[in-house]
């Protein structure tokens, strides 16, 4: 069964920078996942934040991030990250990463199979 653990979640004040990790466990395939990170805030729908290809040469990030967010992996630990600079308020909300074999143009949630369990953002004003 695959697993995906998300950690580095908290309360921060805008402008303030964070960093989330995921770490996949029993996810054989996991040099070859696109991996992603979606959020979700109360009563909205769960949303595309950023993807990274399998190589971690490309990359896709929702408008509402582009040049404030940035995600890696290191495929010897199995690990994705999102570092996220100049937060704002619209930032907050639970942050999941997802791992698919499919493309970082994948932006829907249905597309991707596999996810953690969410670690909590809140960036207050």
């Amino acid at each position: 069964q695959v697993q995906l653990e998300e950690s580095g979640g908290g309360l921060v004040q805008a402008g303030d920078s964070l960093s989330l990790s995921c770490v996949a466990t029993s996810l054989r395939t996991f040099t070859t996942e696109v991996l992603g990170w979606f959020r979700q805030a109360p009563g909205r729908e769960r949303e595309f934040v950023a993807a990274i290809s399998w190589s971690g040469t490309s990359f896709n990030y929702d408008d509402s991030v582009k040049g404030r967010f940035t995600i890696s992996r290191d495929n010897a630990k199995k690990a994705v990250y999102l570092h996220m600079n100049c937060l704002k308020p619209d930032d907050t909300g639970v942050y999941y990463c997802a791992a698919a074999a499919g493309t970082i143009w994948y932006t829907t949630p249905e597309r991707w199979p596999y996810w953690g369990q969410g670690t909590q953002v809140t960036v207050s004003s």
